[in-house]
């Protein structure tokens, strides 16, 4: 991924302040990871009752295809900051109950 700018102002703006951006974000990356964490564990969780025939090529190269096929996809924080930029995420205080739209 080519390193780019982000335009700090306008993160700021869509949130109140830079720190409220910030921590939006953050939580939404944990999110995306705690989700593509699950979906991988759920994935390769079909080859836990293979131990003995992990040795079987074929099974090595299928459990090793779906883990490559994970890491080429974006990073958690990668999809946080565009989901941000696209106004995409939605976020509420909890003292709050309503939804408060970022755009």
């Amino acid at each position: 991924m080519p390193i780019k700018t982000l335009n700090t102002d306008e993160l700021a703006q869509q949130a109140g302040t830079l720190y409220e951006a910030v921590v939006v974000m953050s939580k939404r990356s944990r999110q995306v990871a705690s989700n593509v964490k699950a979906e991988l564990d759920d994935k390769l969780s079909y080859f836990e009752g293979f131990e003995n025939e992990i040795e079987d090529l074929r099974m090595a190269e299928e459990q090793a295809k779906v883990s490559l096929e994970y890491e080429k996809r974006p990073k958690p924080t990668e999809v946080a900051i565009d989901e941000m930029q696209e106004h995409e995420v939605f976020f509420r205080y909890p003292a709050e109950d309503s939804e408060r739209p970022l755009f």
